[in-house]
C-alpha cells in the first residue's frame, strides 16, 4: 500500500514537470509571435523605430526570465531524477515503455512498472 502511495506520487510530480515544461515552452512561443506582431505593426504604421521600442525591450526581457525560469525547470527535474535513486521503491521504478518521464501527452494505458 505505502509503495504504492509513493509510485503515485512520483508519478503525480513527473507529470506535472511535464506540464510545467510544456506550458514554458508555450509562453515562449507565444512571446515570440508577439515580438513578430510588435515588429510588423509597427511597419504597417509607418512609424518610427524609436515607437514602441521601450515595449520590445521589456517584451525582451521577459522572454530572458523565461528562458531562465525554463533552465531552472530542467535543473529541477535532473536533480529529482538523481533524487529518485535515493527514495526506497523508487529506484527501479519507470514511467511507461522506454522513458524515465511520463510523455507529455498522457496515454490511457500508462502505468507505473517496478
Amino acid at each position: 500500500m505505502r509503495k504504492h502511495q509513493i509510485e503515485q506520487a512520483a508519478y503525480e510530480v513527473a507529470t506535472q514537470i511535464r506540464t510545467v515544461e510544456g506550458v514554458i515552452d508555450d509562453a515562449l512561443g507565444e512571446i515570440a509571435e508577439l515580438q513578430a506582431r510588435l515588429i510588423r505593426a509597427r511597419t504597417t504604421a509607418a512609424v518610427g523605430v524609436a515607437t514602441g521600442h521601450a515595449a520590445l525591450e521589456q517584451l525582451g526581457a521577459a522572454l530572458q526570465g523565461l528562458i531562465a525560469a525554463r533552465g531552472g525547470m530542467v535543473n529541477c527535474h535532473a536533480e529529482l531524477v538523481g533524487a529518485k535513486a535515493l527514495v526506497p521503491g523508487l529506484r527501479t521504478v519507470s514511467f511507461g515503455d522506454a522513458e524515465e518521464c511520463p510523455p507529455p501527452a498522457g496515454r490511457a494505458d500508462l502505468r507505473v512498472v517496478a
